[in-house]
This record gives structure tokens, sequence and C-alpha cells, in this order.
């Protein structure tokens, strides 16, 4: 199969630079081995849109957090993805804390950041007070917002799809080499690819897809992070995003709420072998648990409904990497993309794709399809508007998930997306069908039919997160035959 341009990686930062490949006439074609976009860390994140205050100076971090934050409230406006800005605070605890944030404040001024500054005890309590008291003073960023990682790499993948751009999933590159004829050669465990021009967004993989290229080796550590997640209640105790003071593993263990109302806490910082071992441990919860009550001493987690982990692809320099790979002519990469990931991800991607388009000479086009605009929530509609949602299309009458009041209609909507879910976990995130108390222990069997029915596949073939990942393994007709499923 033959593309003029291949991202291998369809996490925030491959949607994004696909996206704005979009706009161009350019065959591109966006690689993934996970079963859907955002299949990664972009899943598995704070979800915090980074003021931009603690990337150093003159780094490509620093640079591209705060060109993103600026951008991060009209994108998500055009785009219809979750967005709120109630700001951030990080605690000190005593005078060397305070040195660090006083540091803080200054790296803020030279990034552009507006409106940092130190706040005593008191001013801090007033504005959180179920925040510790024995904090000293606090560091105050009023630009500090909250999206949803998922749902804004859904988006920019749909403004993608509808523009040109092709999406395979379940599918690892295990080879890039170029050919004596000029071209990328991809070997996949599914097919082979050829293009003109290759683009490395492959985030925890992406030194290895490096250094499959050539040039000098990286090297990227794999830094997992693990969360506990809170069930909503009807009032937040925290309205902003807590920190404490950054060490050199990250910037710590924080208390945020979640733009669907959660609270959420985390993450630990273990450099790890697996790049894909996602497990929560015993200790990174208890580490977790035990920094918290410094923010909050009446924390309490009976109201957890679930625990997970992210990867961080920290590549061992410590900043961004991004542009075209030296020695290899028609390659570009984005390698390090860990946090402020997400909030640099839309300036990421008018930087690479930009950089792309004008090396590559590619022309643009003369329309372009605006975005995919998902139908308003129905959890979030009014009565009336519930009443005219359910006259237009009887399946908004059928509530599949109680916890978080999802319809059939937004569970068969979210499969024909432009790039739609294929399994339970996609639903998921798209509807948030399962993201309640119960976990999906209640809705899970229907969605898993209605996603059979929808994409013409067996139950027996339903996966909550593709792979081997399957709910049913066989049949009680089938058991009571004797046969082996």
């Amino acid at each position: 199969m033959h593309s003029d341009i291949i991202i291998v990686g369809a996490g925030v930062t491959g949607c994004a630079v696909a996206r704005v490949l979009s706009r161009y006439e350019a065959d591109v074609t966006v690689i993934d081995r996970g079963a859907d976009v955002a299949d990664g860390a972009s899943k598995a994140n704070s979800g915090i849109v980074h003021a931009g205050f603690d990337a150093h100076p003159g780094t490509l971090k620093a640079k591209l957090n705060v060109q993103g934050a600026q951008m991060y409230p009209d994108l998500c406006e055009e785009l219809g993805v979750p967005y709120s800005q109630p700001g951030a605070l990080v605690i000190g605890f005593n005078e060397e804390d305070r040195a660090t944030l006083e540091r803080l404040v200054d790296q803020a001024e030279e990034n552009g950041v507006p409106g940092v500054r130190i706040l005593e005890r008191e001013e801090a309590l007033a504005l959180e007070p179920q925040m510790n008291p024995q904090v000293l003073c606090a560091l105050y960023a009023p630009t500090s917002g909250l999206t949803s990682p998922y749902e804004m790499t859904f988006a920019l993948a749909d403004h993608a799809a509808l523009n040109g751009v092709k999406f395979r999933l379940s599918e690892e590159v295990e080879g890039v080499v170029r050919g004596a004829d000029g071209l990328w050669h991809i070997t996949t465990d599914k097919d082979e690819h050829t293009c003109r021009v290759f683009v490395n967004c492959a985030g925890v993989g992406s030194a290895s897809l490096h250094n499959m290229m050539g040039g000098q080796p990286l090297r990227i550590i794999d830094r997992r992070g693990q969360y506990y997640l809170l069930d909503r209640i009807s009032k937040l105790p925290f309205e902003m995003t807590i920190f404490q003071c950054p060490t050199k593993m990250g910037k710590g263990v924080l208390v945020s709420p979640t733009v669907h109302g959660n609270l959420l806490l985390g993450p630990s910082a273990e450099d790890i072998p697996d790049e894909l071992d996602t497990s929560t441990t015993a200790e990174g919860l208890a580490f977790v648990l035990e920094k918290s009550r410094l923010t909050w001493p009446n924390v309490a987690v009976r109201g957890t409904i679930t625990n997970f982990s992210g990867i961080r692809a920290h590549e061992e320099k410590g900043d961004f990497i991004i542009g075209s790979v030296e020695g290899c002519e028609g390659a570009y990469e984005a390698v390090g993309i860990e946090s402020p990931g997400l909030t640099a991800a839309p300036a990421i991607g008018e930087m690479l794709g930009g950089m792309i388009a004008s090396e590559q000479n590619l022309r643009k086009k003369a329309e372009i399809e605006p975005p995919y605009q998902r139908k308003k929530p129905f959890h979030e509609m009014t009565n009336d508007e519930r009443a005219q949602a359910v006259a237009e299309n009887p399946l908004y009458g059928n509530v599949v998930c109680r916890c978080e009041v999802v319809t059939e209609a937004e569970i068969r909507e979210a499969i024909h997306r432009p790039v739609g879910a294929t399994t339970i976990d996609g639903v998921k995130r798209r509807t948030r069908a399962g993201m309640g108390r119960c976990q999906g222990g209640f809705c899970s069997p229907r969605v898993a039919q209605i996603l059979s029915q929808e994409l013409g596949i067996s139950m027996l073939e339903v996966t909550k997160s593709g792979g081997e990942s399957r709910l049913l393994t066989g049949t009680i007709h089938d058991a009571m035959k004797g046969e082996t499923p």
C-alpha cells in the first residue's frame, strides 16, 4: 500500500499532525498498534492544560507549552471538546519550597505566562479551604486549564478523517527502511507500506522507530504514573488543580478535578522496563495516597471508582525532539512528548505539520470540511431538549448506562463517527458509558450487543480494548454439547 505521507502514532500528537496535514493535497495514512486512537498515553493522563510555568525557558517544551495552552480555548470550542480554566496552585510547606516557587514564578515570566504570583497561607486557603492548613505559601497560575485528553484526540482524528486521512489501527510497525527507490518502506504485522514522507509520532515507541531509521540513537525512559479516580459528587472539595512542588521525576502528585466532575489523585513516577506495562501496584497507589494526604489531609478513597496508570515517554535529555530526522531524507519525528505533551499537542501539530507541508511543497486544498459536531450529550440536555431528541430518534429513550445517563442513540452514533468506536472501551471514552460508579458492570453486555449489531460481527468477536480482550469465549449451547469454544 502506498501513501504520500505515513504517520505512525494515533495519540494526541499524531492526530494533531494529521489534522494539519489534512489541509493539504496529500494522501495521508495514520498507523497505530492500538485498537483505537488515544490508546496509549493520550487516554491515561491528568487532562491538565498546563499554564507553562514549569517548563525550563528556552526549551521546546516551554515554547510549545505556552503556545498550545493559548490555542486550547478556541480549539476546544471549534471541535466541541470539554474545556475549563479553573486555575492551579502549587503549594509549599517550608522556605525551601518557597524558593522553588519563586523560581517557578521567574520561569513563568520568562516563558510569557500571565498572572502567575505567590500567595501567602491565608490567601491560598481562602481559595481552597480543604487544602492542608499547614501550607506556607502557594504559586497561583490562573490560566491553568482542564480538558478531556481522549476526547480531544478523537476530535482531532475525526476532523482529519473528514478531510481524507485514513486510519489503520491494530497494526504494529515492525520495520522502517529507506529503499533505493527513495521511498520509505514500512513493514507491519499486517501489510507492507511505502511513502515519500514518514512521520514518527509513536510515543513510548518513538525512540525505537527513530533507531530503525538510523542516525544518532535515542533512548526513551518509560515512566509509569498511577492514579486514583474518585466518583462524582455534588460539590467537589477542590475547584483548582493542586500541585505539590515538582521534582526531577515530574510535576509531583496532584489533586485535581476533571472536566466531567470527578476528582483525580496522582500520578506516581516509576521508571519501568516494559513500555506497555500499565498495571497498577499496591506500592504505587500507596505512594499516591500518602502524597495526596499532604495536600488534602481528609482525603477519602472510599469513593474510588477505578485506578489506572499511563506511561510517559521521557527522552533522557529531557526536552521534546521535533523536526526532520538528521541523515534521513523525508523523515520527521516528534520524540519524547511527555507532560506537557497534551497541552503542547496543538502547537506541535502546527509546527511539525507546517514544516512538512513547507519542505515537501504541499499545495493547500481549496476547501476544508468543518469539524465533526457531536450532538449534545443526553445527560446535559434539559427536559425539553430530551423530549425533542426522543421525538426525533426514539433510541434516545433507551438509557443503556444508568450511572452516566448514556442512551442507545449516543452509543450507535459513537460507532459511526468518522473514526468510530470498535471496542467497549472505545464506546466508553466517546460516550462515558461505563465511566460511572459501576464501571460498566450494568451496561457492558448491552454495549457489546450494540457493537456486534453495528459492526456486523459475532458477540464472540467483540473486545474490551482490542487484541484478545474478548468478553465472551463461547456459548452455553457449545458448552452443553461438549464442544471446545
